[in-house]
């Protein structure tokens, strides 16, 4: 595929950089740093368009914290004019890591998305016997930076945009040469696209049944003995090719059940897995208290419960649901006396 040029002037058009803002203040309206931003839009955006048509920029001025849902991560979270950049570089470039994507890639692209891959991973666990699943020790941690330039280099030929893609990833590393931040719209892109030549590799070469999200990987076959083959050549390619360490894979017949994205899938149905239940009945009693104790309005609430329930439907969890919802209406009923 021939490699693209000619985008860098499209970064700093203003009415990409217009639509950048749109996008990078979604869920940020009632923040500071978006407010701040706007009442000088105009003059922000033109300076933000000075910079990079002068190729001044500075990049990297993260704010570090760390969450625990599901499990600890360490989030880097750049300024707001850095996240307005991010925005505007992958407007324009969104379109060549698309066309480098396999069908059953779901990570970090519209339409797509968890419960499309989840949807997808059910389909093939149906119709086979074994499955293999594999994911990366500290994936995001440990993305090589000359071999995530060198992939940029095979997509793109814009000398400016490459310069500009290479400060980005030399403005964070976990170890020397290593890591992508979590939390940048440009590290969904870089990290999704990181693995696309092993998607390749399973695709055309092994030909198996194959949803990946992110670095959340499920190979399904007939075939055991073929499954462990393919999986310990995948392992290989990841090592010398990509240097990433994979961790010990699980193999299994699909009717034991395989753990994928907060799930449970087995030939005839999908369940919550334990730790989506755990996490469900913490927030439901959270957000139920929030709205109790007035901290959340009635909308607020709503804005936090829905997507918490659009979650558990999509697996077997009628019962689960209206015994954990019984329970905090009984307990209401008991304090309100």
């Amino acid at each position: 595929m021939k490699r693209v040029g000619n985008l860098y002037e499209k970064i700093y058009d203003l009415k990409n950089l217009e639509l950048a803002f749109y996008k990078a203040g979604r869920g940020k309206k009632e923040k500071e740093s978006y407010q701040l931003y706007s009442s000088q839009l105009n003059a922000n955006l033109k300076n933000l368009q000075k910079v990079l048509m002068n190729e001044v920029y500075n990049i990297g001025k993260y704010h570090f914290f760390t969450i625990y849902d599901p499990k600890k991560r360490l989030i880097c979270a750049a300024p707001f004019n850095e996240r307005v950049l991010h925005h505007a570089i992958m407007n324009v470039c969104h379109t060549s890591f698309e066309k480098k994507q396999i069908y059953d890639s779901y990570a970090t692209r519209p339409g797509k998305g968890t419960f499309s891959a989840l949807k997808r991973a059910h389909i093939f666990h149906k119709r086979n016997l074994w499955f293999l699943k594999l994911d990366f020790r500290k994936y995001f941690d440990s993305i090589d930076h000359k071999v995530l330039k060198k992939q940029m280099r095979d997509i793109f030929k814009d000398k400016k945009l490459l310069a500009l893609l290479d400060t980005i990833i030399d403005s964070y590393s976990f170890a020397e040469g290593k890591g992508v931040p979590i939390g940048n719209l440009t590290s969904q892109y870089f990290a999704n696209h990181y693995l696309t030549k092993l998607d390749h590799l399973v695709k055309e070469k092994f030909k198996l049944d194959y949803v990946r999200y992110m670095d959340d990987m499920i190979l399904w076959s007939e075939n055991k003995e073929k499954l462990l083959e393919y999986g310990y050549e995948f392992s290989s390619y990841a090592r010398d090719e990509l240097q990433l360490t994979l961790k010990p894979f699980c193999l299994n017949r699909t009717n034991k059940g395989c753990p994928f994205l907060g799930f449970l899938l087995y030939p005839d149905r999908i369940n919550l897995a334990l730790r989506s239940r755990t996490r469900f009945i913490k927030k439901i009693r959270m957000y139920d208290l929030n709205l109790k104790s007035k901290i959340w309005s009635e909308t607020e609430y709503q804005n936090h419960v829905l997507p918490l329930l659009s979650f558990v439907k999509h697996a077997n969890s009628i019962e689960f649901r209206k015994q954990i919802l019984k329970r905090i209406d009984e307990k209401n009923v008991i304090v309100n006396h």
